[in-house]
């Protein structure tokens, strides 16, 4: 089974998948990794701002690994805001049936009353350098543009709109 974690930043798709991971033992790529380590390496010209440019030549790699891994019978958790909304025309419905999405999206009330723990939380997995550019304008804008992507598409969602609560997240798509 291949599992793809999407979402807006901030809203725990590393911290998802990280469970995952110690439910199913299933490996992790996360795709900013990916990124970064194609950046770095000089592989890319791309910059980490390069957003709207990462997500085509990224989900490109990765779509070509997820294939991979179902070709060879092998389980993986792909987490990352890199994967297109309409990821599904990537694949035959051979490949579809190995496949499970869930991206997570925080509700405009959610983002209004705990933006100050979305901020608190953002280093629960990874190590943020420097988060200073991350505001609730941001937050918004970005958790709007994942609610309507996954609606046009008909993308797997989970809401988040009172409470965050990862082990209910978790339970939601398992």
């Amino acid at each position: 089974m291949i599992i793809l974690v999407s979402g807006a930043s901030h809203t725990g798709k590393t911290l998802l998948a990280q469970r995952l991971l110690e439910r199913f033992r299933f490996p992790y790529l996360s795709v900013d990794h990916l990124k970064m380590g194609l950046i770095r390496s000089g592989q890319t010209d791309l910059t980490p701002e390069d957003d709207d440019l990462l997500t085509p030549y990224l989900w490109g790699i990765v779509k070509e690994i997820v294939k991979t891994a179902v070709e060879n019978g092998q389980n993986l958790i792909v987490e990352g805001c890199y994967i297109p909304f309409d990821w599904q025309k990537d694949f035959t419905p051979e490949y579809l049936r190995h496949i499970r999405y869930v991206c997570l999206v925080f509700s405009e009330n959610y983002i209004e009353k705990h933006f100050a723990d979305i901020r608190n939380n953002a280093n629960a997995i990874e190590q943020r350098l420097d988060d200073s550019g991350f505001t609730k304008a941001i937050a918004l804008e970005e958790n709007r543009r994942y609610f309507q992507g996954c609606k046009d598409n008909g993308c797997n969602f989970v809401l988040i709109d009172e409470q965050y609560d990862i082990d209910e997240v978790y339970k939601s798509i398992v």
